[in-house]
């Protein structure tokens, strides 16, 4: 098949704004973790609330996700992306001036609520739009919104944090995401061919037949595992690099450039790869490479910035390797009328598990009164166990035939 009829012009538009959509999603989340050095002395708030301010999004996106899985093949999926987008963007604003840790609390949920239920909607319409064999290549650019958060986000959230304050990432993020809205809501055509094979099914209906579906049970098992890891260690991150391995906060934002630039370049390398040799062989060599690198990350001690602009990078590799991969493979668990619904109780899985995660992160380590976080050697186990299960339970999605290729009740 051409390289023209596989992306057409058009097709290209689809992926760029996706992956600039995706960025603004991630850089969300992401900007809240390297913040947390400023944001928890500035707010006088301990470990644990912090974990809960970043449980918060997670756990009311999951929640948003299952409520609107029902419903999530029963529209256009361009309406939908406008509407939880508008949500996710009202969210933002309110966490760009949250005076308290209350109102931030609760931002974070409002946040939550839309953002959620966004990147579900995002890889439906990839799916819908993209044939199986190209998919890898699609999902590591749309994946490269993660290095682009790194490359442009981070470092531009962590600047204007220091110039004014932790609030204006947030903002940043809004004058980005409105022009984006525009876009969306000008150019892109509805994406509705799944709405042919509805059937008419209750919403509640639609929701039980996805759950109890044996195929899509074990790709929700699989996601909630891999959301486990990141969830765990990120939320602690810039504040085990600050006061642990003594990195100034000045140089954070180094850190995140240069792992950022590595991973753009990665990221489609690594989706080419796995359309090439097969996503199952890129995610145990994700797997493997990444848990090497969490064990040595975790228990280091003082680190010099050359050494963090070299691990950090392979780290992110690998991270990078485990999510086009597995997004690759769980894109062929569920048939065309039920895909909205599958990625939609999919994301919740994951905001879900990563949100307890974040929570028991909280509970595990604590920061004593010089600033050091202790017992972070112990997550970096936690998380290296839950890769090796990981790459079990992708094996059972790898095995089962695709949804092509598989009829549905």
């Amino acid at each position: 098949m051409s390289r023209e009829r596989l992306f057409s012009a058009y097709q290209i538009f689809i992926v760029a704004v996706l992956a600039i959509l995706q960025f603004t999603i991630i850089l969300d989340f992401m900007v809240l973790s390297p913040l947390g050095a400023q944001l928890m002395p500035a707010l006088n708030i301990t470990t644990t609330q912090f974990g809960l301010v970043v449980s918060a999004y997670a756990l009311s996106a999951g929640a948003s996700g299952l409520l609107a899985a029902g419903f999530a093949d029963r529209f256009d999926r361009k309406r939908l992306l406008l509407f939880f987008y508008a949500g996710f963007i009202l969210g933002t604003f309110f966490c760009g001036i949250a005076p308290t840790y209350g109102l931030l609390l609760a931002a974070r949920t409002v946040t939550g609520i839309f953002g959620g239920v966004i990147g579900s909607v995002i890889f439906a319409i990839t799916t819908d739009l993209f044939e199986i064999n190209v998919r890898g290549r699609v999902m590591g650019y749309v994946q490269m919104a993660f290095a682009a958060s790194q490359v442009l986000g981070l470092p531009a959230g962590l600047y204007v944090s220091n110039v004014w304050d932790w609030h204006a990432p947030f903002r940043l993020i809004v004058v980005l995401s409105i022009p984006l809205w525009l876009l969306i809501y000008w150019k892109m055509r509805p994406v509705d061919a799944h709405l042919i094979h509805h059937k008419g099914h209750t919403a509640a209906r639609h929701l039980w037949n996805t759950v109890s579906n044996p195929r899509h049970v074990r790709g929700f098992a699989a996601t909630a595992l891999l959301a486990t890891g990141g969830f765990m260690l990120m939320p602690f991150g810039s504040a085990f690099t600050v006061n642990n391995l003594g990195i100034s906060l000045d140089d954070l934002p180094v850190i995140y450039l240069v792992t950022g630039l590595c991973t753009l370049v990665v990221g489609p390398a690594i989706g080419k790869l796995t359309d090439s040799t097969g996503a199952y062989r890129v995610f145990i060599w994700g797997t493997a490479l990444a848990l090497v690198l969490v064990l040595v990350y975790c228990h280091l001690g003082i680190t010099p910035l050359w050494a963090m602009l070299l691990l950090n990078p392979i780290l992110f590799a690998g991270i990078t390797a485990r999510m086009i991969s597995s997004s690759a493979l769980l894109s062929t668990v569920p048939a065309m009328p039920e895909r909205g619904a599958f990625m939609g109780v999919n994301a919740s899985l994951s905001q879900i598990s990563g949100g307890i995660a974040s929570a028991l992160a909280g509970m595990i380590v604590y920061q004593t009164p010089s600033g050091h976080i202790e017992r972070y050697p112990m997550l970096g186990w936690v998380v290296a166990t839950t890769m090796i299960i990981s790459v079990w339970l992708m094996l059972y999605i790898h095995r089962m035939p695709k949804a092509e290729q598989h009829t549905t009740g």
